[in-house]
């Protein structure tokens, strides 16, 4: 590692309406920055990863028992990441309880949740390398429930022919985060916490690095290396209310490959997940924070506010175990139809099941509500939709994680392919896992001795530096517009134009709405220095801009109602549309093209006509 204090004139400022969305600062008419000194750390790697969840840490457990040494960065200290919120489960065709399902059930089921825009071969990977990776967790000491017979015990989700979904109580992504993280202990896989990244260092056909900068000392960061991977999460917190933390998920990772050339699909599938918290009585820390599936997956029940359970009109055989897209429409027009509760929402009770197994159950549920005042076991929850999962991302090929960028690889939440249009619940850790083993194994036999320790050039330095002063630029914005409140006003649009219910005339607003926000950056204030959380927004806003355009054109473009997309003003779903939308930037900005969907293999095919469904008699 080597510090740099660079003399040299060339710089930029960070571009505005350009194609990366980059916030644009002026003073007075001049450009800044070109004779600004900045001081960076240079770091040299083999491999980059870009994340430190789940997906990050399985790809870098890979790397390591490969006898490589990857560097893993992430934006909040070691072990602070979003799996932890993932509480419900994971799913794996074991059979524990149900003999019947295997790996090609498993696939069919998420074919079918995904309306058949899945990659077919992204799913089948997933399904089966699926049962190998529970045990092999199992191995490093996860600790899942059991059966009274000692097997890893498995509870329904929703739209799953069987019980597959593998648990620890209702905290499993929290246990499974910490059990990668020992391993990734035991192989002394080196981390680096509180890190932002800002740029990769492409030229758009490879990349070269990534550029960013400490956020505990401000101080600037080049990573060079010839292999990057990006698992960087998705971008639900974009929306106002979302089941995400305000400061995670909001599209730097889309928006990074985007910038470095690759290209993204499916951004116009946002899941909303059926039930988030909402109600004066928990306060606004808590709205839109998840209640699991696990409640619905333990025979948690539905009503509105006259008392009816509500699922019997719109899925009398699945119920409240339908589709995750049904039953988050199903309660939105309970409540516009005014059937909801005060707040905008329903009730989720689980109160006639045993208190002593609910307890058992969902214990992270029942600790969190009665912090709140309220006890689940004898009480409903209040809950409405909130948005939980974006489902695309970067468009890569899932035998390799290759993104059509040179050295430029994904994983996990911040990719496209798995799910289609919806988002089978319990698969979504389950891909982290499947395929961050299978995308650490290719980049290890892609490394060379000459990657090992790469060279830096004065042409990459060049670009690292420009960012640097782009970035103190920013860090001196004196405006009157906090970024925070731009964030903000972007997640009520995106709420208002682009939720559950969208039409074009919503989604047209809403593109107008970005266009709006992005040129009110011109008058942004930064409230501190690169350690500030206003920086940190800032830097943000210029990601957030660019996906919520992104999102909102691929979600005009599909003149259809599909899965977690659904358009009023064309409800039915076409068969013509069953493609993918593939969007790539260039100089003169966004395009859209449609891809075809590939058919699944002649065993999946077998168990999609064979028509396996969730049998909901034994929750009742």
């Amino acid at each position: 590692m080597t510090k740099h204090s660079p003399t040299d004139d060339g710089g930029s400022t960070i571009e505005g309406a350009g194609i990366d969305g980059r916030i644009h600062v002026q003073t007075d008419g001049e450009r800044r920055g070109s004779d600004r000194q900045v001081e960076y750390e240079t770091v040299t790697t083999p491999v980059l990863v870009i994340g430190a969840g789940a997906a990050g840490a399985r790809v870098a457990i890979a790397l390591a028992e490969s006898n490589l040494e990857p560097l893993v960065i992430g934006k909040r200290d070691h072990g602070d990441a979003h799996t932890t919120w993932a509480a419900g489960g994971i799913n794996a065709a074991l059979g524990s309880l149900d003999e019947d399902d295997d790996w090609t059930i498993h696939a069919a089921d998420t074919l079918n949740e995904g309306h058949h825009l899945n990659d077919p071969e992204a799913v089948e990977l997933t399904a089966k390398r699926m049962p190998d990776r529970i045990r092999e967790l199992d191995d490093w000491g996860m600790a899942f429930d059991r059966t009274d017979d000692g097997k890893i015990n498995q509870r329904y989700f929703g739209a799953q022919s069987y019980r597959r979904t593998c648990f620890v109580g209702d905290r499993t992504g929290e246990a499974m985060l910490e059990t990668l993280i020992d391993r990734a202990r035991e192989l002394e896989i080196p981390y680096r916490d509180n890190v932002m990244i800002t740029r990769l260092l492409s030229d758009g056909t490879r990349v070269d690095g990534a550029v960013g900068f400490d956020m505990e000392t401000g101080e600037g960061l080049l990573f060079r290396t010839n292999h990057v991977v990006l698992a960087a999460g998705g971008f639900s917190a974009l929306y106002h209310r979302h089941s995400s933390r305000d400061d995670e998920n909001n599209g730097d990772g889309q928006a990074l490959a985007l910038e470095a050339g690759a290209q993204l699909t499916a951004l116009e599938f946002v899941q909303f997940h059926p039930t988030g918290m909402v109600g004066e009585r928990y306060g606004d820390e808590w709205d839109g924070r998840l209640v699991t599936e696990a409640v619905r997956g333990e025979g948690g029940r539905l009503f509105n506010a006259e008392g009816e359970r509500f699922m019997e009109r719109y899925s009398p055989d699945q119920m409240e175990l339908d589709a995750r897209d049904v039953v988050a429409r199903a309660i939105a027009r309970e409540v516009r139809e005014g059937r909801g509760t005060d707040n905008g929402g329903i009730y989720l009770d689980i109160s006639h099941r045993d208190p002593s197994y609910v307890q058992e159950r969902l214990p992270s549920m029942v600790e969190r509500f009665a912090d709140l005042g309220v006890d689940i076991t004898s009480e409903p929850m209040e809950v409405a939709p909130t948005a939980h999962y974006t489902i695309g991302g970067v468009d890569i090929d899932f035998r390799t994680g290759e993104t059509g960028v040179d050295g430029l690889y994904a994983v996990g939440e911040t990719v496209a392919g798995v799910h289609g249009a919806n988002r089978l619940g319990g698969n979504s850790l389950a891909e982290t896992v499947a395929v961050g083993k299978v995308v650490g194994d290719h980049v290890a036999n892609a490394v060379t001795s000459r990657d090992r320790v790469p060279t830096v050039t004065d042409a990459q330095r060049a670009l690292a530096e420009r960012e640097f002063r782009a970035l103190a630029d920013l860090a001196d914005s004196d405006g009157t517009v906090p970024p925070k409140t731009l964030l903000e006003d972007l997640g009520d649009l995106l709420w208002d134009t682009a939720g559950i219910l969208r039409d074009a005339e919503s989604l047209r607003e809403g593109l107008d709405g970005v266009a709006e926000i992005r040129a009110r950056t011109a008058d942004i204030h930064v409230d501190g220095d690169r350690t500030s959380r206003s920086f940190e927004y800032a830097v943000d806003l210029s990601f957030s801009l660019t996906v919520a355009e992104a999102m909102l054109r691929t979600a005009l473009e599909r003149t259809e109602s599909r899965g977690a997309h659904y358009r009023t003003d064309y409800p039915e779903t076409d068969s013509d549309w069953r493609v993918t939308l593939v969007l790539s930037a260039d100089e003169r900005g966004l395009t859209i093209t449609r891809r075809g969907v590939a058919d699944p293999s002649e065993p999946v095919r077998e168990s999609l006509e064979e028509g396996h469904e969730l049998d909901y008699h034994h929750l009742e």
